[in-house]
């Protein structure tokens, strides 16, 4: 008889079905949250993975660091505001930014479809080169593969980073604490509405590009200024409102917000109401929800502000007392409704 202990895995439907569900929702939203609390999550279970942060934070010869790793799929490769070469190397740094690291050293990995033009990969390539050379970070390994034609949608990216840890706070959702100050760092809902009119070949009376952003050096402010961060997370697929309620899940608390301070452009809440999309869903990459006690809210929000990619910082609300893992919105009209993780996503392919 073996030795090794046995895995159990309970799913809500078939591990078979998985796949389906998966491909015909997108990848997001709370299906894809089962699939990661059922199956893949079960199968690696340790005690970083359960800290259900977008990096693993770990001690090694007396210093901390952070290590993180992403794929990037986006659909198309160009968007206004970027690239996916861009968008990976700003994911991989705002992932290590969000545990608080000071990002250092990256791995590049490329799966290429037969057929793509050189013109294509070298551009992709200068761009993660230029965003990793402003970020002062160096990209030291990596690997290539091709896949046949019509496999691999023309380019697929992945990225992964370790960063230095120079603080003692533990920055994470189960720092969170009643009585947190909410606080988003700019306008949300650019960058999926950016990819999406890429994509079907929208016109808006106004050009929306992307946020997509290097976050760390914006976070290193609020760090050298002493500021008590609780949690931070950048607001990728699920947008907002995905963000706020993992957080809450993790953490145990009740997330209050008001739908009055969440800034939105004009131009991006008429695309979302012309396409029938929801701005707190829609996918940002160069934003940010952070959790700091309500007497450093002032000072947190003045710092972000000072930065070009805080101008539109925002005070959102607070954590409440109670523990039972939601999110409540105060609507523009004066009622409250929980918000819920959609079945999956309102826009597939943005990451």
């Amino acid at each position: 008889m073996s030795d090794k202990p046995k895995l159990e895995l309970s799913c809500p439907v078939p591990i078979g079905q998985y796949e389906q569900i998966v491909m015909a929702h997108g990848g997001g939203g709370r299906l894809m949250q089962q699939l990661l609390e059922k199956l893949v999550q079960p199968a690696f279970a340790n005690p970083y993975l359960a800290e259900r942060h977008d990096s693993a934070v770990f001690e090694l010869g007396g210093s901390r660091f952070a290590f993180t790793t992403d794929s990037y799929v986006v659909k198309p490769l160009f968007f206004p505001g970027g690239d996916i070469g861009k968008l990976a190397i700003c994911g991989t740094l705002n992932d290590l930014a969000m545990a608080g690291a000071k990002p250092l050293f990256l791995s590049v990995s490329l799966i290429i479809e037969e057929g793509l033009p050189t013109a294509d990969l070298q551009r992709v390539l200068h761009s993660m080169a230029e965003t990793a050379r402003a970020a002062g970070v160096l990209i030291v390994t990596g690997d290539t593969k091709v896949v046949d034609r019509g496999k691999g949608d023309g380019l697929y990216v992945n990225t992964a980073g370790i960063g230095l840890i120079e603080h003692k706070l533990v920055i994470a959702p189960t720092s969170v604490q009643p009585g947190d100050a909410v606080l988003l760092s700019g306008d949300i809902g650019r960058h999926g509405i950016a990819i999406m009119a890429e994509r079907e070949g929208l016109a808006f009376e106004s050009a929306i590009e992307s946020d997509c952003a290097d976050l760390s050096g914006l976070v290193r402010g609020l760090l050298d200024a002493g500021i008590e961060l609780h949690c931070l997370r950048d607001l990728t697929r699920g947008g907002l409102a995905s963000a706020l309620i993992e957080i809450a899940q993790t953490a145990r608390v009740t997330v209050e917000i008001s739908e009055a301070r969440i800034p939105v452009r004009e131009d991006v809440r008429g695309a979302c109401e012309i396409l029938g999309f929801d701005p707190l869903y829609v996918a940002n990459e160069g934003r940010f929800a952070a959790f700091v006690p309500q007497e450093q809210a002032a000072g947190a929000l003045d710092i972000m502000k000072r930065h070009p990619l805080g101008a539109n910082a925002a005070l959102l609300g607070r954590v409440g007392e109670d523990s039972k893992g939601i999110v409540t919105l105060q609507t523009a009209l004066g009622t409250h409704r929980v918000l819920d993780l959609l079945s999956g996503e309102q826009l597939p392919r943005i990451c």
